[in-house]
């Protein structure tokens, strides 16, 4: 599961363990803190990550999600969703990096 977590963030992980646990933490923070459930979360988070073009996130949220239960159409329809804000180029890559998860993920 972790095929596509660059090398460099392992080792800013490995290198600064209290910085990476503290991130950790904050994101299990600001996850649940508010009424949004953890489906929801997640399907806001990848589509943040979407939006900002961000590979690694992409794919981290897209594994993550379909650990969760969430169906590979919900995940492309979230890179669909992309395009009237973010553009047609930053949908198609988020639906590249989705999919590529979900064959590696065997969806």
């Amino acid at each position: 599961m972790t095929d596509h977590i660059p090398e460099v963030y392992t080792d800013l992980r490995g290198a600064h363990p209290e910085i990476a646990e503290a991130l950790d933490r904050l994101g299990e923070l600001t996850s649940a803190t508010g009424p949004l459930d953890d489906r929801t979360v997640r399907l806001v988070k990848l589509g943040i990550a979407a939006g900002a073009q961000a590979d690694g996130a992409v794919r981290s949220h897209a594994r993550r999600a379909l650990a969760d239960g969430i169906s590979p159409d919900e995940l492309r329809q979230v890179a669909l969703l992309t395009i009237t804000t973010r553009g047609f180029p930053a949908a198609v890559a988020a639906w590249g990096w989705i999919d590529e998860v979900i064959a590696a993920e065997g969806g």
